[in-house]
């Protein structure tokens, strides 16, 4: 995927279209089904005692895991604006085997 380096794009902080560098980093990603951020949300009062937290209602985890790794990462796309040098994240990734600037 063809990316150009400088891209004119609007930018949150000076409120006007502006010219961005573009850069690239390593997509980081947590998740969020773990226990413990489970427990935390039922104690900040998200989830009222309802249900089993879908503990028992699903299959092993054998029968339902997707196996194999997939071919291609997220981008994760960093645009600095020229101008006050602030730096924004783009939204959501797309999906690319490799990312070339040009």
């Amino acid at each position: 995927m063809k990316i150009p380096k400088v891209m004119k794009r609007y930018c949150p902080h000076c409120k006007t279209h502006a010219e961005h560098k573009v850069s690239q980093n390593k997509r980081k990603n947590a998740s969020s089904l773990t226990y413990g951020s489970k427990i935390r949300a039922k104690r900040r009062g998200r989830a009222r005692g309802q249900g089993n937290l879908g503990r028992y209602s699903k299959p092993a985890v054998t029968k339902f895991k997707m196996t194999g790794k997939k071919l291609s990462k997220k981008t994760d796309l960093r645009y600095e604006c020229k101008t006050c040098k602030k730096s924004t994240m783009q939204s959501q990734g797309i999906r690319a085997k490799r990312v070339e600037f040009t």
